[in-house]
């Protein structure tokens, strides 16, 4: 469902030009919403679970029982799928801020 306002044809004609403006903010939006992700995800497990070493476990590290790992990977997942819908959202209102058009839609 598409929430636009009643200035829909002005802001699809700018609309286009604005994405294409947008894509080198949205590419480095993307690296560091990874590594943002990548140090938050280390943070939340050290709390989740104690006791065990900096690193999560990974798939290849066969000391590690496969739920653990499962666990471990849904955490990461969802981790990173907040930290990306946060840093995404936050750069196009900056971009929207100073350019005075929205870059999606």
């Amino acid at each position: 469902m598409s929430h636009k306002n009643d200035g829909t044809r002005r802001e699809a004609a700018g609309s286009k030009s604005a994405k294409i403006l947008y894509r080198p903010f949205g590419l480095a939006g993307s690296i560091v919403g990874g590594i943002v992700a990548g140090q938050v995800f280390r943070q939340v497990y050290k709390r989740v679970a104690p006791g065990h070493p900096d690193d999560p476990p990974t798939p290849l590290q066969s000391e590690y029982p496969l739920k653990e790992i499962v666990l471990a990977s849904l955490l990461q997942g969802a981790v990173f799928s907040v930290v990306k819908a946060l840093i995404d959202r936050g750069g196009a209102r900056a971009f929207q801020r100073w350019t005075g058009e929205w870059p999606g839609d």
